[in-house]
């Protein structure tokens, strides 16, 4: 724990009076537990994918706060914050898993707005500024190759501060969404539930080998590497070509690429499995003919360059047989 919380106060640099917590359940988890600590009268959600809708539906029940504000924008694209006085919390997504589109995290309110990123697929592999957010949450299973079921939150004092001040107003939380509980666990290098020690333990040596090798900048330019592959591939297939049309908005650590309808997705990623390729598939509820690759720092970049070669072999093959 201690090995944890230090080696990610200097992976992304943080202030000296930001702090580390983190407790059981994952990311979805924080979601519950932003709704009872972080979020005080009303938040903005910026909606463009699966895992960003799930936040603003959580805040959208609970029954102590108003209906927030969601803007939303369509699948492949990502929406702007609007600075607006009457949020106390903007709610982002750095890296919108389910879609393969990245932001740039900045501030788009005023001070005593807080800004609250889920990190989740974007911690450890792509650049983010600690002034510029005050909770960045994330679960360990993307790009530090770990298991998930725990969620980790770096914390600025304005969070701490709503924490424990709506906790003084009274307001009733869980003992196992209370972020005051868990931050002040986690300053005794403790969890309020016991934690999956492999978990951690995975963890922490992702963490480590990535500061051994040069920190965040050397695995943004790692993730960056296996991107320009996966693009450049579909950029040149006659097969495939990116989902996300804004190369700017194409995330460095999730790649979507779509395909042409004689190359089925399914019977590519079958063929795949079966030859030991596996976990390439598009996101279910997306419903779109489509390939989503993993571009983490543990992955190396010439396993990515050979994973474009062995879908152009397959492909040529699925298109014999549809053809036949």
């Amino acid at each position: 724990m201690h090995r944890l919380r230090v080696g990610l106060t200097d992976l992304f640099s943080l202030p000296e009076d930001y702090e580390v917590a983190l407790g059981n359940g994952g990311a979805s988890l924080f979601w519950d537990l932003a709704s009872f600590c972080l979020i005080e009268r009303r938040s903005q959600h910026l909606v463009f994918g699966e895992f960003s809708s799930k936040f603003a539906q959580v805040v959208q029940s609970a029954p102590h706060l108003e209906n927030p504000l969601v803007i939303e924008a369509a699948p492949g694209t990502h929406p702007e914050p609007a600075s607006s006085r009457d949020v106390d919390a903007y709610c982002l997504t750095h890296n919108e898993t389910s879609t393969g589109v990245q932001t740039t995290i900045s501030r788009p309110g005023d001070e005593g707005q807080l800004v609250l990123v889920d990190g989740t697929s974007a911690a450890g592999g792509l650049e983010v500024n600690a002034g510029e957010f005050d909770a960045y949450y994330f679960s360990p299973q993307k790009c530090f190759a770990a298991d998930g079921g725990l969620w980790v939150a770096l914390l600025s004092p304005a969070a701490i501060d709503r924490a424990q001040r709506l906790s003084a107003a009274g307001r009733w939380v869980p003992s196992s969404l209370d972020l005051g509980l868990a931050l002040a666990n986690s300053r005794l290098d403790q969890t309020v539930n016991t934690p999956a020690v492999a978990t951690l333990f995975l963890f922490v040596q992702q963490l480590e080998w990535i500061l051994g090798n040069g920190g965040l900048a050397w695995a943004v330019q790692r993730c960056s590497e296996s991107a320009d592959l996966i693009y450049d591939w579909a950029e040149r297939s006659d097969f495939a070509q990116p989902f996300v049309a804004d190369p700017s908005s194409r995330s460095q650590v999730v790649a979507t690429v779509d395909l042409d309808p004689a190359v089925p997705a399914a019977a590519m990623t079958a063929a795949l499995r079966q030859n030991g390729i596996v976990d390439i598939d598009g996101y279910r509820k997306l419903g779109r003919n489509q390939l989503r690759f993993g571009l983490f720092p543990a992955i190396e970049p010439e396993d990515v360059a050979q994973l474009t070669r062995s879908i152009d072999w397959v492909a040529a093959r699925v298109r014999d047989l549809s053809h036949g």
